[in-house]
C-alpha cells in the first residue's frame, strides 16, 4: 500500500468518525497520527462514551 492509498483510507475513516460523532473537529481527528490514546480521550470527553464503546464503534 502506498502513501496515497493510506491517505485515502485515512480520509474515509475520518469521514466515518465524523458521521458517528459529529461534534468531533478536524483538530480532534489529527491526533490519530501517533496519538491514538489521546484521540480516544478526546472522543470520550466530547461524547461521554466509554473507551470500550468507542473502540468497538471504530472497529465496526
Amino acid at each position: 500500500m502506498n502513501t496515497l492509498q493510506l491517505k485515502g483510507n485515512w480520509n474515509i475513516a475520518k469521514g466515518k468518525l465524523k458521521q458517528k460523532w459529529a461534534n468531533l473537529t478536524d483538530d480532534d481527528l489529527e491526533y490519530i497520527e501517533g496519538k491514538e490514546d489521546e484521540l480516544l480521550g478526546r472522543i470520550q470527553k466530547r461524547t461521554g462514551q466509554t473507551r470500550e464503546e468507542i473502540e468497538k464503534a471504530i472497529k465496526d
